[in-house]
């Protein structure tokens, strides 16, 4: 893997640059839909490419190595031939997963312990067995095998944590360079920082990642429940000790407003479920601000869902349509809501590209964020 950085806003810390995959390209700052069965939920592969204009997207270790379980996607030849995408994929490595297990698994210096939550059955993720599920899966970036500290955590378990995580990637380092890729195109470890909410704690975990020299870094631990300032806090002082050269993937980041924050702290890479999650629920995000489309404000509200043209949908489905879908549980409500949050997502960090490029984002982000957060 590749990250050219072409451009950087002369008064921000934001960053343009290019990521490039045996899978293809990816233009950054960039959003990734989450897949986490093998599927972004509810869009159809060809839609998210056409439609949605997605450039990379997410799986997710924990879930896939349930169901359907690497036999198969191995038989498949990986995921890209199982689900039909041929772009990059990232894989999360399933330590957010079994950290939201809390009362069903039992984490140690060997890995972590864990009931399926599917039919109860008891496995072991190491960092060893991690890194080849990763490898069986074939995702382009692959993330290193961490513990995820809930918030609030006190500083000796963070501390405690951290060092484990540490040791952890020193293990799925070693099993990758004892290993080799299984479909024939390289794959790229993404190590990730954690520290709970202390700053010594994080910035001694960026260190120690930095000094890994990976292809690209990741943020973690953040997007837990502390607030936006601390989470703000926490990534700039990462994004000053990761190396300029590669890319920064900022983990299960955010509402659009969070995004654009971050993106002004020198972040490259962000991942949320709030696009399809919250779509499927009635909410949808526009470059005016958020609609819930359950409202009875929107029952004969015969106009596009986003004025400003950021959608897929905009010619095609009003909000008043969109409300009688969504109202009568049709299936179809559920998925434009969700293409339509995912085409808004990759539009804005589109346009954060064009006003980095222009040197203007910090203005524009400014200009954007007070609209991103307004209720309509």
């Amino acid at each position: 893997m590749k990250f050219q950085l072409k451009h950087t806003d002369p008064k921000s810390s934001a960053r343009a640059g290019i990521i490039t995959t045996d899978h293809g390209q990816i233009q950054t700052p960039i959003f990734m839909p989450v897949g986490t069965a093998g599927t972004v939920k509810g869009v159809h592969t060809k839609d998210l490419k056409e439609d949605t204009k997605a450039q990379i997207i997410l799986g997710n270790t924990y879930h896939l190595f349930l169901r359907p379980g690497t036999a198969i996607l191995k038989e498949a030849g990986g995921l890209h031939k199982f689900n039909g995408w041929d772009g990059p994929i990232l894989t999360d490595s399933g330590g957010y997963q079994v950290y939201s297990l809390a009362n069903q698994r039992k984490i140690d210096e060997q890995g972590a312990t864990f009931a399926s939550h599917i039919d109860g059955t008891k496995h072991l993720f190491t960092p060893e067995r991690v890194m080849d599920i990763q490898r069986e899966i074939g995702a382009d970036i692959i993330m290193a095998f961490d513990e995820c500290p809930p918030y609030p955590s006190s500083y000796e378990y963070a501390k405690k944590s951290m060092q484990m995580t540490h040791r952890w990637l020193d293990r799925c380092i070693d099993r990758l360079r004892e290993t080799q890729p299984l479909y024939g195109y390289n794959q790229s470890l993404f190590p990730i920082i954690q520290g709970s909410t202390f700053e010594d704690l994080r910035d001694e975990s960026a260190e120690y990642i930095a000094s890994k020299n990976a292809d690209g870094n990741a943020i973690g631990g953040l997007s837990v429940g502390e607030p936006a300032e601390e989470m703000y806090k926490h990534t700039a002082g990462a994004c000053t000790i990761l190396p300029k050269d590669k890319p920064r993937y900022l983990m299960g980041v955010g509402t659009p407003a969070n995004i654009l924050e971050n993106i002004s702290l020198g972040v490259d890479m962000f991942d949320c479920v709030m696009p399809t999650r919250n779509g499927r629920n009635g909410q949808l995000f526009t470059s005016e601000g958020i609609i819930n489309i359950r409202n009875k404000k929107w029952e004969n509200i015969h106009e596009p869902i986003d004025p400003n043209g950021t959608s897929f949908v905009d010619a095609a489905y009003t909000k008043a349509y969109v409300r009688h879908l969504i109202h009568s549980k049709e299936s179809l409500g559920a998925q434009i809501a969700s293409m339509h949050n995912i085409r808004f997502y990759l539009w804005l960090v589109e346009e954060a590209r064009k006003q980095i490029i222009a040197g203007d984002f910090a203005s524009w982000k400014n200009h954007m964020i007070p609209k991103l957060e307004r209720r309509l």
